[in-house]
């Protein structure tokens, strides 16, 4: 990319109305902008952006990183470890089906020593987060919720 650094620091790239600038501004928006939609998720959970993306040349930097780490205009920034801070090695360009899926409310089960999201075993198993919640509640346990699909079939619950 193209880009001009004046004597005062500012820097002029002709991507000021693109998408991509716009994630990496509102991503620097959340994290230091108290008065920002979202701040208390981000900033106010110390959520920072890590010094190649946020100073001088944060957005130039930023821009290099995603077009080369496979930003598509379909795609989301998402962060790996929704914990971490904005950095290359935490973020990753993902749809926005695979990045409701790292949320830190999601439910996470763990079956079989594997753990995934609610919605990933539903998907798996062909089961709606309805139907599974609903056969927990009366009782199944985790395998059956999961893995029993006969209509009308009621599996033996242990009473405790």
């Amino acid at each position: 990319m193209e880009y001009k650094t004046y004597k005062n620091g500012m820097i002029r790239h002709g991507l000021y109305n693109t998408r991509i600038h716009k994630i990496w501004h509102s991503m620097y928006c959340r994290c230091y902008y108290k008065s920002t939609n979202g701040y208390k998720n981000y900033g106010g959970r110390g959520i920072q952006i890590c010094d190649e993306w946020k100073h001088s040349q944060g957005f130039i930097n930023f821009y290099n990183w995603a077009i080369e780490n496979g930003y598509e205009e379909n795609l989301t920034l998402d962060r790996i470890d929704v914990n971490g801070n904005y950095e290359p090695n935490n973020c990753r360009w993902i749809t926005l089906k695979e990045q409701s899926r790292n949320r830190r409310n999601n439910k996470r089960i763990t079956y079989k020593n594997e753990t995934k999201t609610l919605a990933e075993w539903c998907d798996i198993f062909k089961v709606s987060n309805t139907t599974f919640n609903d056969r927990l509640e009366r009782g199944w346990t985790i395998e059956q919720a999961l893995t029993i699909s006969t209509k009308g079939y009621q599996p033996k619950v242990n009473k405790i």
